[in-house]
């Protein structure tokens, strides 16, 4: 039995939730694993509610998720857009022949302007199919697009995940923006951004992946707390997991980051580094993401002499990422704000010990200071430095940390705990939704953030 399947309890077949197997529809605008915490989140999620037993067809476009394969019950419906940011040729204009409807022209004019149409067009045609295809599910999960097509009878309940609001992320871009022109660039391409916190206020049914990001949510989207679940997301902890047998380097840092997105805090981790190299010049830092050639953090890198000491790596299979993480002496999240915080979690499920800052959701994950990991202020380089020297310097330390972080995700932060408590709210909005037809009086969304922690 898997380590995941343990901590879980016993599963045997489609009832292992405890009620008749479900058919469910899985939205995502965009779903690579590879790019960003979205695709992740549907891999593994829709592999556990196949593993307990339900019928789980993702629905998705362009990059399209990567699932599980040989799972029964798991598939993939592709439904595509005009694919308008693909490498190598992103902001493209299509040709006349790659036009289908109005809902493409829509998505080209927003791209003309300067905005991102994706949440919006996805909604259209998800809604478009779903009616079609009426009577085939039990209930429909948005995983983050909030579109204007998913208002209105989809001919399913309808529960929609918020990992945390994009407001956050056009705040600090904001705040980063060197000048008015970039200004103008942030609020024309976050401009969808309106339309999701219409589409929030009106869910009767919003997941969410920690306590941090439902007050973000009512804070920022304006959506009543009483519809808004905790079911907090994990680590595949089958997957990362120690193994002594892959060596430590000495010096090595890890970090999973989009160089130049401020919400991450890279610039603060190269300064940092310079810092801990004045000390300890074995010190280098690998960073999973892809390098800007330019900008903030390709600037600080030049201006203080980090060339040979940072290296990007992007596009390694998921094995090579587990080694890559354990070959560490520290792994590093180093973010102004997250939502939850996978890097943190799979970091401390390898038993490496991890160095974070106290942004957003990341406490709920990484846990107390001094225990399970080091926290520190975020955007503070100084802070992100001395925990940096400290870990180096004592590998008993690291191996406390290390220890005491994977125990910490086994006991609290699996996807099999959060298949389960998903299926639960899924649940819950088939009985809501059925309640006035019944006679019944509606029931109340339920708040999982307790069962689930």
């Amino acid at each position: 039995m898997t380590a995941e399947a343990m901590e879980a309890g016993p599963r045997t077949g489609p009832h292992a939730d405890g009620d008749r197997p479900l058919r469910i529809a899985l939205l995502t605008y965009k779903g690579n694993p590879f790019c960003g915490g979205q695709g992740v989140y549907v891999r593994h999620l829709s592999r556990e509610l196949a593993r307990l037993g339900h019928s789980v067809e993702v629905i998705g476009a362009q990059p399209y998720p990567v699932l599980d394969e040989g799972l029964e019950g798991l598939g993939l419906t592709e439904l595509p857009s005009l694919d308008l940011y693909r490498s190598p040729d992103p902001f493209r204009t299509p040709r006349r022949a790659e036009y289908r409807d109005w809902v493409d022209a829509l998505e080209v004019a927003t791209m003309w302007t300067g905005g991102f149409p994706e949440p919006a067009t996805f909604s259209l045609r998800a809604r478009r199919h779903l009616r079609a295809r009426r009577g085939e599910f039990d209930v429909v999960h948005d995983n983050q697009t909030l579109g204007y097509g998913l208002l209105g009878d989809l001919g399913a309940p309808l529960v929609s995940t918020i990992h945390h609001p994009i407001t956050v992320d056009r705040r600090l871009e904001l705040d980063a923006a060197p000048d008015w022109r970039r200004r103008m660039s942030v609020r024309r391409w976050y401009a969808f951004t309106r339309m999701q916190k219409r589409v929030a206020r009106r869910l009767p049914s919003v997941l969410t992946v920690s306590g941090t990001s439902r007050q973000e949510i009512v804070d920022h989207l304006g959506v009543r707390e009483d519809r808004i679940s905790v079911v907090h997301i994990g680590a595949d902890t089958d997957l990362f997991s120690p193994d002594p047998s892959i060596p430590e380097v000495p010096g090595r840092i890890v970090t999973t980051s989009s160089a130049d997105v401020p919400l991450k805090g890279l610039i603060h981790l190269v300064e940092a580094l310079a810092k801990v190299r004045a000390e300890n010049p074995a010190a280098h830092l690998v960073v999973v993401g892809k390098r800007a050639e330019d900008g903030p953090v390709a600037q600080a890198i030049e201006r203080y002499g980090l060339e040979g000491a940072i290296e990007f790596v992007k596009g390694i299979t998921d094995q090579e990422l587990v080694d890559l993480v354990r070959s560490a002496e520290v792994a590093c999240v180093p973010s102004l704000y997250e939502g939850f915080s996978l890097p943190a979690a799979e970091a401390m499920a390898t038993g490496t010990p991890l160095l974070a800052t106290t942004g957003g959701a990341i406490p709920e994950v990484a846990g107390p200071d001094g225990e399970t990991c080091l926290a520190v202020r975020p955007a503070d380089p100084g802070a992100l430095a001395a925990g940096l020297n400290r870990l180096l310097g004592d590998p008993e330390l690291r191996a406390r940390l290390g220890a005491a972080g994977r125990e910490r995700v086994l006991a609290k932060f699996t996807w099999a705990r959060a298949a389960q408590g998903t299926a639960e709210l899924y649940r819950a909005a088939i009985a809501t939704n059925a309640a006035p037809q019944s006679g019944r009086p509606p029931a109340t969304t339920p708040t999982y953030s307790g069962s689930h922690r």
